[in-house]
């Protein structure tokens, strides 16, 4: 019965631009996969699994910051299907 005669809680604030924003998250784990896919091939070159995850991750990541990009570009034109939020529009 306490709960319903609580007040709402206030709107949590905004997070500042520079948390809000996506790339730096996805440049990182784009290079995070490269990286890790040079220390397979000087290491582990045998491991052709391990090998061949790592470069699927980096490239993957490499096309869905072009997604990403094309979509932000789309938003910040006002395309009416273009997706919004997530850091797409600012």
């Amino acid at each position: 019965m306490a709960e319903q005669d609580a007040a709402p809680l206030p709107a949590p604030p905004p997070l500042p631009p520079r948390l809000a924003d996506p790339v730096p998250a996805i440049i990182g784990g784009t290079a995070l996969w490269f990286l890790a896919f040079a220390v397979v091939l000087l290491f582990w070159r045998g491991e052709r699994t391990l090998l061949w995850t790592c470069l699927s991750g980096g490239v993957l990541g490499v096309i869905g910051y072009g997604v990403f990009a094309w979509q932000r570009s789309a938003a910040r034109r006002g395309k009416r299907t273009a997706q919004q939020g997530q850091g797409l529009t600012e």
